[in-house]
């Protein structure tokens, strides 16, 4: 019996032991899993270029992911790719449900500002740098902090026939004034000065954001939409009035308030107007695009909006706006890492982006020895020399007023209402936001 409960209690000592040793291999493994130590870090990354649709952008982003991976052992991009429509809901469904990835796209303007002001992206303040192009990185801005970092550019020249402007002898206008003597000179010659599709108002919006660029300079317009100035700002009307002065100089084409604006685009390319106001994402139209005629893609020029005598605008300020942009999710638990993949994707998709996919990135680029069209380099250089950028007017309002201000930009096109008149609505309409 001794020999007995003496065996049994040897049994129950190893047991414990056991027991023990095991508990503390088992703390071990979850202090070193806690710690990361012998665990590879995964970051969630989502986005919006899919092979079918944007074949180079996904491969660029394939690239650098490849890249980073390789620099950075023990680090996994776990990749979700979804096309455009279907990112914008899920990113608001899993939003919602507290589920971001680590990194992933945003708009700028008024898309962001939820997210932000939700706590669901992370400040990114500290990762912008001097290589940005003014006034892209403060697309990204909410209450102070800087939300998304853009990856993608666009701007908005003038184009024009060079051929048309050569038979008529006019020189690229650099004023106002001189632009108009050039409108004056296409009419007197039966010749459409310019082209413009209003349907959507967009379109006419960006003549009208110029010119209150240009009168008033660049905060002008943007001060009226963020409250902390007014659409009745004597700038804002006077740019509307100039809006009206064109439409009285037969400047733009006909019908153009019903026109869309790949039709209005189609005149232009069929050498039906002389000028044509567009954002650069339609420079392969000039330059690559085998549709349209060499002999046409040869005449097309660009200059920069002009300067308006005694306004307070100069010429290297652009209307235009950031593509998508990246951010990191305020909740992601390798937050660090997500940070410094940012960073690093930011870098070298506008190291790529341009001669693999002819897009115009956020960041400055260094033209010399680019094997580009030349209409690329000389936009890449002005950017680089750009002192400002206003984002679209209709980007930066809520839906409600951006409403009003496109109906109002319809409007002042078609001259239904005064200029007066013009900024009294929507100035209301801004009023009724506060």
């Amino acid at each position: 019996m001794f020999r007995k409960h003496t065996f049994l209690l040897i049994l129950t000592v190893l047991l414990i032991g056991l027991v023990a040793c095991g508990n503390d291999a088992s703390d071990a493994n979850n202090q070193e899993n806690e710690s990361g130590s012998n665990d590879d870090v995964v970051i969630d990354f989502m986005h919006l270029w899919p092979a079918g649709s944007s074949r180079q952008h996904n491969e660029i982003v394939q690239e650098i992911v490849d890249e980073f991976e390789a620099d950075h052992p023990g680090v996994t991009i776990n990749m979700e790719i979804l096309g455009n429509e279907q990112y914008r809901e899920n990113l608001s469904v899993i939003g919602a449900a507290n589920e971001l990835p680590d990194v992933g796209m945003t708009w700028a303007g008024g898309f962001i500002e939820p997210y932000a002001r939700g706590d669901m992206f992370t400040d990114l303040s500290d990762l912008v740098t001097d290589d940005f192009v003014p006034g892209t990185a403060e697309a990204y801005e909410v209450d102070g902090g800087i939300y998304g970092l853009p990856l993608e550019l666009n701007i908005t020249p003038v184009y024009y026939n060079q051929a048309i402007f050569e038979e008529h002898g006019l020189d690229v206008p650099e004023t106002w004034d001189e632009f108009k003597e050039v409108v004056q000179t296409l009419v007197d010659n039966d010749v459409t000065p310019i082209t413009v599709g209003n349907r959507d108002a967009w379109t006419g919006s960006m003549w009208y954001m110029y010119l209150a660029d240009r009168i008033g300079g660049p905060d002008a317009l943007n001060d009226a939409i963020s409250r902390e100035g007014s659409f009745e700002d004597p700038a804002l009307i006077e740019a509307a009035a100039q809006i009206r002065e064109l439409v009285e100089m037969d400047a733009f084409i006909n019908g153009y308030n019903g026109l869309g604006n790949d039709e209005a685009k189609g005149y232009f390319i069929n050498e039906q107007a002389a000028m044509y106001l567009m954002a650069t994402w339609d420079l392969p139209e000039w330059t690559t695009n085998d549709d349209n005629p060499q002999e046409f893609r040869d005449s097309v020029g660009y200059f920069k909006f002009p300067t308006v005598e005694g306004g307070a605008g100069e010429i290297n300020s652009y209307v235009g706006g950031p593509g998508v942009g990246l951010f990191v999710s305020e909740q992601s638990d390798v937050k660090e890492e997500a940070l410094e993949f940012v960073s690093y994707f930011v870098e070298r998709w506008g190291e790529m982006s341009v001669t693999d996919a002819g897009v115009i990135p956020a960041t400055t680029v260094d033209t010399e020895g680019l094997d580009l069209p030349q209409m690329y380099i000389d936009i890449l250089d002005d950017l680089n020399e750009a002192t400002n950028l206003t984002l679209y007017a209709d980007v930066q309002m809520s839906a409600s007023t951006a409403d009003v201000h496109l109906n109002m930009i319809q409007a002042i096109f078609g001259g239904e209402v005064t200029p007066e008149e013009f900024a009294e609505r929507q100035e209301q309409a801004l009023s009724n936001e506060d």
